[in-house]
C-alpha cells in the first residue's frame, strides 16, 4: 500500500462537484525546465530566480490552477497598504481607516509609496509576496498584470481603493460617487445664481478627476449653461497647483465667480490665490471644494465642500481584503462605491450684482 501524496504536492480544482488533481510540483517544474526547489522558491516569493525562469513559472502555475491551501496559516499578520503619494492630511484619514479594522484584527499596516507612479516597481511585488501579507490595499493606484499574477499565485488578496482608472471587472475596488459629487457641487453654485463657474481638476489620468469634471459638465448643461473650456484647469491635488491655477483663473478679465476645486487642497490653494488678488470669499469668490478633510471647517472662511467619507471607505477596503482572503469564499459584492455628500459652509454666497 502506497502512502498518501503529501497535502500540498498536488493542486486541486472544483470540477462538476467533485474535486480532480492536476499537477504535482515536480510535474510543473518538469514542465518549466526547471528543479522543484526552483518552483518552491518561485512559490514562497524568493528575489534569487532569474526574471524569465519565475514568469514561466508563474504562467505554468496559473495554468494548473496553483493555489496553496490552507493560505491564511501562512500569512504574516500584516496588511500593505500603498500609496500613490504619501504626504497630505487625505493620506491620513486613509490610513485611520485602515488601522482601525487592523487593530480589530490583530493585524499591523505597512506603508509605502510609489513615489507618484500608478504601479509600483516590481521590487515591491517581491517584497509583498516573500512576506506574505493578510492582504494588500491599494489607493489611487493598480496592478499590472504580473503583479496581479503573482500576488494571486501566492493567495495574497488586493483591493484598489479609489482606482486611477479602470481596475477591471475581476478587480476588487472601493470608491466614492464622484461624478454624483462634482454635479452636487456645482449645481449649488448655479443654485445660489452663479454663473460663470471654474473647475480645477485634479490629474486627469485618474478617474475620480475625469468623474468630477464630468459632474460639473452635466450640472452646468443641465441648467442651460454653456461650458467653456477656457475656465477647466488640470492640476494635480496639491495646494500648489490650486493656488497657480487659481492665480491664472482670477486674473482673466472674465474671470469665474466661483469655482469648484477639485479637492480641498487645492481649494486652499485658491484662497490664497483670492487674497493675494484682493478677492474676498465669499463676497468676491465662491469656493467649493472636495473630501471634507478635517481642515475644511477651521479655515476662514469655513470651506464648503463635498464630503467623500474616506475613513469609512479605508475602512470597508480594510474589510473586503481580510473576507476576501477568508477560504469560505468570495464576498457577495467586490465592486463598491461610498456615498458622497455637499456640506455647505461659509465660503459660498450669491454672486455681487453686475459681477
Amino acid at each position: 500500500m502506497t502512502s498518501p501524496e503529501p497535502v500540498e504536492s498536488r493542486t486541486q480544482t472544483r470540477t462538476q462537484g467533485r474535486t480532480a488533481q492536476t499537477a504535482t510540483l515536480a510535474e510543473i517544474a518538469r514542465e518549466a525546465g526547471v528543479s522543484a526547489p526552483t518552483v518552491s522558491k518561485v512559490l514562497n516569493g524568493r528575489a534569487d530566480v532569474a526574471p524569465a525562469t519565475r514568469a514561466r513559472v508563474e504562467e505554468l502555475l496559473r495554468a494548473h490552477g496553483y493555489r496553496r491551501r490552507r493560505a491564511e496559516a501562512t500569512r504574516s499578520p500584516l496588511i500593505d497598504l500603498v500609496f500613490h503619494e504619501l504626504e497630505s492630511a487625505w493620506a491620513l484619514e486613509v490610513i485611520r481607516g485602515v488601522e482601525n479594522v487592523a487593530r480589530d484584527a490583530g493585524l499591523s499596516v505597512v506603508l509605502s509609496e510609489s513615489a507618484g507612479r500608478l504601479t509600483p516597481g516590481r521590487t515591491w511585488a517581491d517584497q509583498v509576496a516573500a512576506r506574505r501579507p493578510h492582504g494588500v490595499i491599494l489607493v489611487l493606484s493598480g496592478l499590472d498584470e504580473s503583479q496581479r499574477a503573482l500576488l494571486t499565485s501566492r493567495s495574497i488578496p488586493f483591493v484598489v481603493m479609489d482606482p486611477a482608472g479602470d481596475p477591471g471587472a475581476d478587480v476588487p475596488s472601493i470608491g466614492a460617487t464622484n461624478w454624483q459629487g462634482g454635479l452636487a457641487a456645482t449645481r449649488h453654485l448655479v443654485e445660489l445664481g452663479h454663473r460663470r463657474i471654474g473647475a480645477i481638476s485634479g490629474p486627469s489620468q485618474m478617474m475620480c478627476s475625469r468623474a468630477r469634471v464630468d459632474g460639473y459638465r452635466a450640472a452646468l448643461e443641465t441648467a442651460g449653461l454653456p461650458v467653456d473650456p477656457a475656465l477647466i484647469a488640470n492640476g494635480d491635488f496639491h495646494h500648489e497647483a490650486g493656488y497657480r491655477l487659481g492665480l491664472e483663473l482670477l486674473r482673466r478679465p472674465d474671470r469665474p465667480t466661483a469655482v469648484f476645486a477639485g479637492n480641498d487642497l487645492q481649494a486652499l490653494g485658491l484662497y490664497e490665490a483670492a487674497r493675494e488678488l484682493g478677492l474676498r470669499i465669499p463676497e468676491d469668490l465662491s469656493v467649493v471644494g472636495f473630501d471634507d478633510l478635517p481642515v475644511a471647517p477651521l479655515v476662514g472662511p469655513p470651506l464648503t465642500t463635498v464630503r467623500q467619507p474616506l475613513t469609512e471607505m479605508a475602512e470597508a477596503a480594510a474589510k473586503l481584503v481580510l473576507d476576501l482572503g477568508r477560504e469560505e469564499g468570495t464576498p457577495a459584492a467586490t465592486r463598491v462605491e461610498l456615498a458622497t455628500s455637499l456640506v455647505v459652509r461659509s465660503s459660498t454666497a450669491g454672486p455681487v450684482a453686475g459681477s
